[in-house]
């Protein structure tokens, strides 16, 4: 079954010391790009949820928010710079020697000086903090899934719409193709008679030679037989459990090129006009591909 590249999903867990909270977008895209937005000291585990993300989902722009929020001070850690604190008060105080200003040095000056005060988070074992952050993925990835198939069976539903009202269309041109030969020499017979004095005979072998050459030049059998067979791959490919995306891509440009050779070589309206319509449907067919995994 066909899957949407349209899905949004969230996801949440917690250890007792954090808790992340992801969000998982998706919109079409040619290729698998993942964008993810988290915070920096977690940097290092981009490739681990990259990779991770792509056993999910292999096609599409993914877009990753995640929100970590610590639930205790344990992992917090504070420095405090005592010999740049010194220096600051020395500083301080020498001015206020130069400028003949009677004043302390206090604390609170001091305090409002950076780099005298740092705040950082403990090392944390990557396993641990991993441990907790593929669970929340994992649940917002689900109902990413879960969301682009459901958008998958609509599509499909649309799709294969589209697909029988193709079939009816170039039914109706196999049929009038050998009609369009039988018309043509009709015609050809017609416009010799004319040309010709009054009880003389037609030349039956030159306009059957003339008619063959037509046939032969507006002969769309194959290109039919083809366009049919790209019907059929596409109703198949529409059942497959795997990405066919970028199939179902190819197949719509293999069926556009060979209504064009149809309406190249076709010398009749009625023809052309099942052409036009077969050209718009495909049209209609491709947006909705676009939006296929």
């Amino acid at each position: 079954m066909i899957r949407s590249m349209t899905g949004f999903g969230r996801g949440e867990e917690s250890d007792g010391i954090r808790n992340f909270s992801v969000e998982v977008k998706t919109v079409n895209h040619r290729y698998n790009d993942v964008i993810i937005k988290m915070p920096k000291h977690l940097s290092y585990l981009e490739e681990k949820i990259k990779k991770y993300i792509k056993k999910f989902i292999s096609r599409g722009r993914v877009e990753v928010y995640i929100n970590l929020e610590y639930l205790d001070d344990t992992t917090i850690e504070v420095n405090v710079n005592i010999p740049l604190a010194m220096a600051y008060k020395r500083g301080m105080e020498s001015i206020l020697n130069e400028l003949e200003i009677e004043d302390d040095v206090k604390l609170s000056h001091l305090l409002t000086l950076p780099e005298i005060i740092k705040t950082e988070r403990k090392d944390m074992d990557e396993d641990v903090v991993w441990n907790c952050l593929s669970k929340a993925l994992e649940i917002a990835l689900e109902n990413v899934v879960n969301m682009r198939k459901e958008e998958g069976i609509a599509l499909k539903k649309d799709i294969e719409i589209q697909l029988g009202t193709l079939e009816v269309l170039i039914d109706e041109i196999e049929n009038r193709a050998p009609l369009v030969v039988l018309e043509y020499k009709d015609k050809l017979k017609e416009r010799v008679a004319k040309l010709l004095d009054e009880g003389a005979d037609l030349d039956e072998e030159r306009i059957n030679y003339e008619v063959v050459l037509f046939a032969d030049k507006s002969d769309i059998n194959e290109e039919i037989v083809r366009f049919k067979s790209h019907i059929n791959q596409f109703l198949m490919s529409l059942e497959q459990t795997d990405p066919v995306g970028r199939k179902l891509d190819f197949l719509i440009q293999e069926m556009n090129r060979e209504i064009n050779t149809i309406g190249s070589k076709a010398n009749d309206l009625e023809i052309i006009n099942n052409v036009v319509s077969i050209k718009s449907q495909l049209e209609k067919i491709r947006e909705q591909v676009q939006n296929v995994e």
